[in-house]
């Protein structure tokens, strides 16, 4: 077997030509770890801004780092190899997961490549009727709402708040999504309809059709419409973008509410907020084989389905990063490994 590789590595961090394609050392396996064959790799903002540096955090928080590195979390393959101690997977299992998240946050989960060695607790099996592109698309995104909206499953400090995130009660509840057309967004629109909530979906024009087809119950287009001028008295708001003005779904949300910011970084409106008895919540996404287990059956049963925006080899993903960069992205881009 070759003990080399071909992966997607940066030497210095910056735009998306610092991507190279090039041999890579093959990772070896460590106690607890499986080496998993790669066939896809979703692509996740926490790649770009790795990439980019985090230059939009303070300087004392971006990343020092040891080149080269290698980009990527979200993987779906074929189980090449296994440590002694694991007896949860075997050779020849197709798996799915988000690998070192947020281990790596600061310095890749190295997916961009033709192997990555993983904890087998950050692994499931593949959902069966699912291939490896769009199995590859859920990993972080799937993740993310499930641990806002149906369970948080783990006990590590919060980063972003002094106590644990808490989901919030879907059944019979109103629900509105902003950014509702993008990688969690759409995902967060399927599981909080298959959990029985009324959804409010804000999205542009173009994905009007696509939540329609999940079944979301009213759409706002944000390019025509400001949604704290129209909705009132929701019970949730999940915001999956962030940025300027988070403080607006104040408006919108009824007393005794919640609003959970997937990006809570620049959010200024906590006294607000507690005035009004709203509570506002975040956390930070966390690897969870287990979660990924579970919502698998999702996948398969239909219930929640994967939009995938574009698709790349992995030897184009400097590309890939280039799309990102134009915007408008519906659902997950998607890099495929021969």
């Amino acid at each position: 077997m070759s003990e080399t590789m071909k992966a997607v590595r940066l030497d210095a961090f910056g735009g998306p030509d610092v991507l190279t394609y090039e041999d890579a050392p093959k990772p070896d396996v460590g106690p607890g770890e499986v080496l998993v064959r790669v066939r896809s790799v979703g692509l996740n903002p926490p790649d770009w801004y790795l990439r980019d540096g985090y230059r939009a955090l303070p300087p004392e928080w971006r990343p020092n780092a040891d080149f080269p590195l290698i980009l990527g979390t979200d993987i779906s393959g074929v189980v090449e190899a296994t440590a002694a101690d694991v007896d949860g997977f075997q050779v020849g299992d197709e798996v799915y997961g988000m690998v070192r998240f947020p281990e790596g946050v600061m310095t890749g989960g190295g997916a961009y490549a033709e192997y990555v060695s993983a904890p087998a607790s950050h692994l499931a099996r593949k959902p069966a009727k699912l291939d490896h592109i769009h199995a590859a698309a859920a990993p972080m995104s799937l993740l993310t709402a499930w641990q806002f909206l149906v369970e948080l499953g783990h006990h590590a400090p919060n980063p972003f708040q002094d106590f644990p995130h808490q989901p919030a009660e879907l059944e019979g509840r109103t629900v509105l999504i902003n950014g509702a057309g993008g990688g969690v967004g759409h995902l967060a629109v399927q599981l909080a309809k298959a959990r029985g909530a009324r959804v409010i979906a804000v999205a542009s024009a173009k994905n009007a059709v696509m939540l329609s087809e999940f079944g979301v119950d009213h759409f706002i287009d944000y390019g025509k419409t400001a949604v704290e001028t129209v909705v009132r008295d929701v019970d949730l708001v999940l915001d999956a973008v962030g940025g300027p003005r988070m403080e607006r779904f104040l408006d919108v949300i009824k007393p005794g509410g919640a609003l959970f910011l997937v990006n809570p970084l620049g959010f200024e409106g906590r006294d607000a907020a507690a005035k009004r008895a709203i509570r506002v919540s975040s956390t930070q996404v966390r690897s969870n084989g287990v979660q990924l287990g579970a919502a698998a059956a999702l996948l398969d049963q239909g219930a929640v389905r994967l939009v995938i925006d574009s698709v790349f080899p992995l030897s184009e993903a400097s590309i890939a990063h280039q799309r990102v960069a134009e915007g408008g992205i519906q659902g997950k881009i998607v890099l495929t490994v021969s």
